[in-house]
């Protein structure tokens, strides 16, 4: 087999001639297919001259301008994704180091891992661009109302979940000066740290959107604490935060479960036929159980039981927090 076998047909010649253009004649060995994030692109790992590079193909555009490849050239100018050797706007084909992934949290101390993580938006968020994108609420609509339509899952809790969003969407109108770049995928996924510094990769859904997004999805995989989280706003800010910015930020971490949860229900939709009968039992479960399975081996997110059980746990947690104080007191502020 050689790298060619692994690449889609009709792609071949212009990849072929990627790899010519960027390395000349030296051979294409130890390749592999890796899996990708939220987007739909065929990514590939492989090696020229003992040198570990990412190969990732995107829709072709000819004519037109493709957000993807212009998304990856932007971060890659801002020295936050990963060095760019060669950027094809009409073919699809990107061509950026490979990073060894190293565990976050064994490279950074939690402080300093905040600091970074707060740093690593702010630099995503500071990126000029005008590849604008659909209104949250008229995203996070369409993923619930889809879901809806599967009728795969129902209750009191998505009742009372749904209920409790609407409540926001009513209440807040998403200021135009929290407009800016975003990844909008901030998951430990994306995330890679080669031992010294982090790097974001999978730039396919990224465009203006709603600041509080990425610092929330990130926040919600690595802030845990109060303290955390005021470091964090605090870092990303440049200073102390006011209670509106506190409201805007935990409300936001309970829109992006409700997305992730959404995604998961999908996913685990498409894994069972059609006329399967999901479990329907939502209580007792949580993202600390969910974990602590994840940890043992006995649940994958790449299964249809995974994919349920998480979604679940994330809705749960998106509830919960929606029944506290803060929750209340966070409505308040967008009055």
């Amino acid at each position: 087999m050689n790298f060619f076998d692994i690449i889609p047909p009709d792609r071949v010649q212009s990849v072929q001639l990627a790899l010519r253009e960027t390395f000349g004649n030296s051979a294409v060995t130890n390749f592999s297919v890796l899996a990708g994030g939220l987007s739909a692109a065929s990514t590939y790992r492989f090696t020229v001259s003992e040198k570990l590079y990412v190969l990732k193909l995107t829709e072709p555009t000819f004519n037109e301008i493709n957000v993807s490849t212009a998304n990856l050239l932007l971060a890659a100018g801002a020295g936050i994704a990963p060095a760019l050797h060669y950027l094809g706007n009409s073919n699809g084909i990107s061509i950026t180091d490979h990073i060894t992934n190293q565990p976050l949290r064994n490279i950074f101390e939690p402080d300093e891992l905040i600091a970074k993580l707060a740093s690593a938006v702010k630099t995503i968020h500071a990126i000029p661009s005008d590849n604008d994108g659909p209104y949250l609420f008229d995203t996070v609509d369409t993923l619930i109302n889809e879901f809806k339509k599967t009728a795969i899952l129902s209750g009191p809790a998505f009742d009372e979940c749904f209920a409790n969003y609407e409540t926001l969407k009513n209440r807040l109108q998403l200021p135009l000066s929290d407009k800016v770049f975003s990844h909008n995928d901030l998951n430990p996924n994306n995330i890679l740290c080669d031992g010294e510094r982090i790097w974001i990769i999978d730039w396919d859904t990224a465009n203006l959107n709603d600041r509080y997004i990425d610092l929330a999805n990130l926040a919600n995989f690595f802030v845990h604490t109060e303290d955390q989280e005021n470091a964090y706003l605090a870092i990303y800010f440049g200073a102390a935060v006011n209670e509106y910015k506190k409201a805007r930020f935990f409300t936001m971490r309970q829109v992006c479960r409700i997305v992730y949860a959404m995604l998961m229900f999908k996913l685990a939709g498409q894994q069972k036929p059609v006329d399967h009968i999901h479990n329907q039992e939502m209580d007792g479960i949580d993202l600390g159980g969910f974990f602590a399975l994840m940890g043992k081996g006995e649940l994958s997110l790449g299964t249809y039981e995974g994919q349920l059980m998480y979604g679940k746990a994330l809705l749960n947690t998106a509830v919960h927090q929606m029944r506290s104080d803060r929750w209340q007191a966070s409505l308040t502020q967008f009055n």
